[in-house]
């Protein structure tokens, strides 16, 4: 058997948006999961449509990949995976809301179905979300006092 390329089927193109999405919170080592690492993971995923090539890409296993994807704080992350692959996105749930007020998302930015780098965004309606629940808190706790 040769290895002609034109044996793989070629690349194909990822049509739509990928989700922002909160990285997992892991420890700070420069030779693991960075920040980066998950966005442009995320980002070859889509490109590619291959777990084990774009961990491959981005200097990690699929063996890690999967690893990360199951960890705790990793629904986000995981979110944008099944985005990636053409799964209809998941609506991730409220208990994240501080993380997206103090830490922000990130998202791959795909061109022409190519991944190209990530935007680093603060979330402010997120802070704003938090702050209305504070406000109504505090409301409910102040009903019963006389000033």
């Amino acid at each position: 058997m040769t290895s002609d390329a034109s044996q793989y089927p070629p690349r194909r193109r990822f049509r739509g948006r990928l989700p922002a999405f909160l990285p997992v919170p892991l420890r700070g080592r420069g030779d693991g999961w960075t920040v980066e690492r998950q966005g442009a993971f995320i980002g070859l995923l889509a490109e590619t449509g291959s777990v084990s090539e774009a961990a491959r890409r981005v200097g990690m296993s699929r063996k890690g990949a999967y690893q990360l994807r199951s960890r705790p704080g990793a629904e986000g992350f995981a979110a944008a995976w099944d985005v990636a692959l053409g799964s209809p996105p998941r609506k991730v749930t409220g208990e994240d809301l501080a993380r997206l007020a103090f830490e922000g998302t990130i998202r791959p930015v795909m061109r022409a179905g190519r991944y190209r780098g990530l935007a680093k965004k603060s979330c402010d309606s997120a802070l704003l979300r938090l702050l209305d629940r504070l406000d109504r808190a505090a409301g409910r706790a102040g009903a019963g006092e006389v000033w």
